[in-house]
């Protein structure tokens, strides 16, 4: 049952279309269910904050509460491995929430398990990349909590690990236990994340389905809230009065089952996905201070321009807001020891470290901030990192100071710019928000 399905590459919804029509698909979802009891809500943190889920998550709670008092039931924020998010992030997403409807997600101790897929299951939908059993796990709160409805609210976007993020990995990803998002994560990474960023149906996409088709009779029902967000172009913002850059929201999508994410990751394929003519040799990627401070986030400025890089160009990451790498204490000790290396050195390294082995998530997110040798990246941090700590797990450095002074992030646009003196480069201002590869890589890689 889809309720909304509106999208279009150059719809801009309002804040008040958006009002209009999700609180309309909500009311009618409720009612069809026709049940009383209380509500989960599960958004994405603060490292989506673009997605606009925190607006509507609030409309959700208002909605919620012309109920009753106890209809809204608790807010669960999908954090999967990342940290989780203080009094002032909960604010700034989500400013419409009581903090006493905020619990956290501890994904190495909060989790229960529904089932497993088979290792000869796991192997076939892989193509042989892995072979190993997949628990299907979830937040305990989903199975026991006592919820009539599981709301979950999220982003549709390339994804490293899933191809499109959002759907059922907002589940067993996000409320997921340390064993399901290890070993999904590192299923993708021997896959190949350049063979499944940007497409729907994927090994992973697969593994969180089927996760969801035989277990999913276990949980409440789940009413996904899908959005689609992308860069207003130039002529765009100024017609509708808005800053060079800014973001609209390109497509809302709702409904129970799959239909919605289908229609949701069509559109974000067309939105998201920049297929370029010509390989890029400097590429200028800008992570956001309040959004960006590990590597475990700002890589994505690797994952999501990779296929773009020409062979040896530069990719150099101004990161003002870095502290560390791992988003996780225990990842992070794993970075520092092992590095950034080419798939080939941490598969070897899987062999000889036992300590990895168990970090399969870990394992994965160095293979995936690896350039394997192709292109450099040169990290530009600020004062919370250190010049040793990025070329001791694989980079280079860059003075941020000296990059800014010569990329002002202020006057490049998002795409092709030439400065004075006649430098070309790509500039990305948040790499979060899209995929940007050149076509015969995109399109040699795997079926578009």
């Amino acid at each position: 049952m889809t309720y909304i399905a509106k999208g279009g590459a150059r719809l801009d919804l309002s804040d008040q279309e958006l009002d209009e029509l999700f609180s309309h698909a909500l009311s009618k979802a409720l009612a069809d269910q026709g049940k009383t009891g209380p509500v989960l809500i599960l958004p994405p943190d603060g490292t989506r904050f673009h997605s606009r889920a925190g607006y509507l998550t609030d409309l959700a709670c208002r909605e919620l509460e012309k109920q009753g008092p106890n209809r809204l039931g608790a807010v669960i924020p999908a954090l999967g491995t990342h940290m989780v998010m203080t009094g002032g992030e909960l604010r700034r997403m989500f400013p419409g929430i009581p903090p006493d409807k905020f619990h956290a997600h501890d994904w190495r101790n909060d989790v229960v398990e529904l089932g497993r897929l088979e290792a000869d299951w796991v192997a076939q939908v892989s193509q042989g990349a892995v072979r190993y059993d997949w628990p299907v796990q979830v937040n305990k709160a989903l199975r026991d909590g006592g919820f009539s409805l599981i709301l979950s609210i999220g982003q549709v976007v390339p994804h490293e690990v899933a191809g499109m993020a959002n759907h059922a990995k907002n589940i067993f990803v996000g409320t997921g236990g340390k064993e399901a998002i290890d070993k999904s994560h590192f299923a993708g990474a021997s896959y190949g994340m350049e063979r499944m960023m940007g497409r729907t149906d994927t090994p992973v996409r697969a593994m969180f389905d089927e996760g969801l088709r035989r277990f999913g009779n276990l949980l409440p029902p789940i009413l996904w809230v899908l959005t689609v967000v992308g860069a207003r172009t130039d002529e765009e913002a100024a017609s509708a009065g808005k800053p060079k850059g800014s973001l609209a929201v390109r497509g809302l999508f709702t409904g129970f089952g799959r239909e919605c994410f289908e229609a949701a990751s069509k559109l974000a394929r067309e939105v998201n996905v920049d297929i370029m003519d010509e390989p890029v040799e400097k590429a200028v990627v800008y992570l956001e201070k309040d959004e960006f401070r590990t590597t475990w986030l700002g890589n994505k400025a690797i994952y999501r321009t990779r296929m773009a890089m020409a062979d040896r160009g530069e990719l150099l990451i101004l990161a003002p807001g870095l502290e560390r790498f791992g988003e996780d204490p225990g990842n992070d000790l794993l970075i520092r020891k092992h590095g950034y290396r080419p798939g080939t050195v941490i598969q070897e390294k899987l062999a000889k470290d036992p300590e990895l082995a168990g970090g399969l998530s870990a394992a994965a997110h160095l293979i995936h901030g690896s350039s394997e040798g192709r292109f450099k990246v040169r990290y530009c941090p600020g004062p919370g990192m250190s010049r040793k700590e990025i070329e001791d797990v694989g980079y280079e450095w860059g003075d941020l100071t000296e990059a800014l002074s010569r990329y002002d992030i202020n006057t490049l646009g998002l795409g092709w710019n030439t400065l004075p003196g006649g430098e070309r480069i790509f500039f990305v201002p948040n790499p979060a928000l899209g995929l940007w590869a050149e076509k015969t890589r995109f399109y040699g890689t795997g079926v578009p």
